[in-house]
């Protein structure tokens, strides 16, 4: 879901990101999203009652009146128990009444329970791995609490649209929301007075008039789809028909009378191909093109990316990025974990920072866009991207705006300017594209692993320090020229204890008296460290983080000529091979001294006395990543 600046940012600092609809149109969603997920957060990330099978394919045929709060019918579900099993759980609300459930011409007993669990009991056990189905017939009025089924009005026409993330599908129909069996068809089939239009997921299959003035719209999508994607709006919508990308597909919006007649709001509609074509150059293929892409209008504020058809409240242009930028990551790739929810609202957050950069602003403008991230980012010295077990149930942690979505963001900027453009967005789309994560659920490590395969590096230690660790480094930046070489002098702390050392490659422009440019990556991994250039011309100045390439706060920069040659020359404290399998060499300590090996929460597992030329042992921690530390000198490693 959407922007969460609501919660830190003054009203400034979204002008100078938005416009004032920008701002407006977050705000609804948000309080929505948390509404939602505070009422069913006790029961974590997965329900332990529905992971015995494998939800394969759903049918809904359902009545809606969008005049009416309420939805009557049936859902169909196939599915394949992984183990001999004598009864079968779904997610429902225990508000919304089930009068049958149908199996094989039979009916069977059911229990709805205080839990929003339907269980179903079978006559017989089911045999492992046999696909089968059963239908459940229910109707009522959804619960208002998470306001995930809503109706209103809009021109004076009844309108009625869903919202599921996280926990809301449970409340208007009978499914698996767990976040690790994704449904692998959904068919959709919703019967209206024939004056209403349907929206939803995939592709229209067709529209049949039913007389007594009902019509019956059929949506299907073929594509895995995760529970809380699923989606419809429904009222008296102007339907537009058009093509999008190459190859060209459908592009499809259903949009209110109103927004048909409003020329800026068109016009946006119509700049979606253009940032289309965008993503698809840096993200790859848009990953639903044998269906469609979209927006379906509704009224809970904001955006929502459902599947193929995005639910927009307003049209601004940076709000239709991100929904676009979600139907690859979070539609596609959908996080694993609430824990991991940065991989789907950072990645779309990353999917604004390509279309400012590429489409919406000057680079001027674009550098104050990160100036102003990033001083939000850095305006608090700690907090986590990674959502902790123990904070599922804050809101307020879960849909972090700073966190969640701009740091999340950030640390995706940084992972491109570590490796480059050109590998970063190669990396990027190997990582959706992959055969074990496509259409599935994903986590950070998967993430991470698929950076390893796709770069050679290993970034454990970076998703450390900027995913499951917390604040920023601070700098102190010094630097001397004599003659055609440039020393530099880096030294680092951090906002919070919960990181030692933040390793980095520094970004360095130096300007020449003559309006000479060099750029510099030093390559920062300890404290305190020297680095040495060469120049060819006087230098007027340094600036340090000139295109906001990392995240930093209150550093500083200062021409010192006390650095000396010898200082810079000196060898340097750091250990290697790091990675390590079995045992770790030294540099830079020439007497013997007492050294301490730290887990990263803190825990002190290994002391010793270390020996000039002598290796120190390892070979007895389990693989993780470390903190050595001797003379006050501390440095991360890699156990293997």
């Amino acid at each position: 879901m959407k922007k969460i600046y609501l919660f830190v940012f003054s009203s400034l600092v979204f002008q100078q990101m938005y416009s004032q609809n920008d701002n407006v149109e977050k705000k609804g969603l948000i309080a929505k999203e948390m509404k939602s997920f505070a009422h069913k957060m006790a029961a974590g990330n997965i329900n332990p009652n529905t992971l015995n099978y494998d939800l394969q394919y759903q049918r809904m045929d359902v009545t809606i009146n969008p005049a009416v709060k309420n939805i009557s019918g049936s859902v169909t579900s196939h599915f394949k128990p992984a183990q001999a099993m004598s009864s079968i759980y779904f997610d429902l609300d225990n508000q919304m009444p089930v009068s049958q459930v149908s199996y094989h011409g039979q009916n069977l007993s059911f229990q709805q329970l205080s839990t929003k669990e339907l269980k179903i009991n079978f006559a017989s056990a089911l045999s492992a791995n046999v696909l089968d189905s059963l239908t459940v017939y229910y109707a009522g009025t959804p619960a208002s609490i998470n306001n995930s089924f809503f109706n209103g009005t809009q021109g004076g026409t009844a309108v009625l649209s869903t919202l599921n993330e996280p926990y809301g599908a449970q409340d208007w129909f009978p499914t698996k929301q767990s976040l690790n069996d994704k449904i692998e068809r959904f068919d959709i089939k919703v019967t209206t007075p024939s004056q209403y239009n349907v929206a939803s997921n995939g592709k229209l299959m067709s529209e049949t008039m039913l007389g007594n003035n009902q019509k019956r719209t059929f949506w299907r999508t073929q594509y895995p789809t995760a529970a809380y994607l699923i989606a419809l709006s429904i009222t008296n919508f102007t339907k537009i028909n058009d093509t999008m990308g190459n190859p060209p597909f459908p592009f499809v919006n259903y949009v209110f009378p109103s927004t048909a007649a409003n020329t800026t709001s068109m016009s946006n509609i119509e700049w979606t191909k253009t940032v289309m074509n965008t993503f698809e150059t840096y993200f790859g293929p848009y990953p639903f093109r044998n269906e469609k892409y979209g927006h379906m209008e509704f009224q809970a504020g904001g955006g929502m990316e459902h599947q193929t058809m995005s639910s927009m409240a307003s049209w601004g242009r940076g709000l239709i990025a991100h929904e676009l930028a979600h139907q690859w990551f979070g539609d596609k790739v959908t996080c694993g974990a609430w824990n991991d929810i940065w991989l789907n609202e950072g990645f779309a957050t990353f999917g604004e920072h390509v279309a400012n950069e590429k489409l919406l602003m000057s680079n001027a403008d674009f550098m104050n866009y990160l100036m102003v991230q990033k001083n939000y980012i850095t305006g608090a010295p700690g907090g986590r991207v990674y959502v902790a077990d123990s904070d599922l149930t804050s809101v307020g942690t879960i849909f972090n705006g700073r966190l969640s979505y701009s740091k999340g963001a950030f640390v995706l900027r940084m992972l491109k300017w570590i490796l480059g453009d050109t590998a970063f967005y190669q990396a990027l789309q190997q990582y959706h594209a992959r055969p074990a994560l496509a259409y599935n659920y994903v986590k950070t490590q998967d993430f991470n692993a698929s950076l390893l395969q796709s770069t050679g590096q290993d970034f454990t230690g970076f998703f450390n320090d900027w995913i499951y660790g917390e604040g920023y480094p601070i700098y102190d930046i010094r630097w001397k020229q004599n003659g055609n070489t440039l020393t530099f002098k880096a030294s680092q702390t951090q906002s919070s204890p919960a990181v030692s050392f933040f390793e980095l490659p520094l970004p360095v422009k130096v300007n020449g008296t003559g309006g000479q440019v060099a750029y510099f990556a030093l390559n920062n991994t300890t404290n305190n460290q020297y680095f040495v250039q060469t120049v060819a011309f006087p230098v007027a100045s340094v600036e340090f983080n000139y295109e906001y390439q990392i995240l930093e706060r209150n550093s500083t920069v200062t021409m010192d000529s006390t650095l000396g040659t010898a200082e810079a020359d000196r060898e340097e404290f750091g250990l290697y091979p790091n990675p390590a399998k079995n045992e770790i060499f030294l540099k830079g300590i020439k007497k013997p001294a007492e050294f301490v090996i730290y887990a990263m929460d803190g825990k002190l597992v290994r002391k010793g006395t270390y020996l000039p030329e002598e290796s120190v042992s390892i070979s007895e921690l389990v693989p993780g990543t470390y903190i050595f530390k001797i003379h006050d000198q501390s440095i991360k490693f890699l156990k293997k």
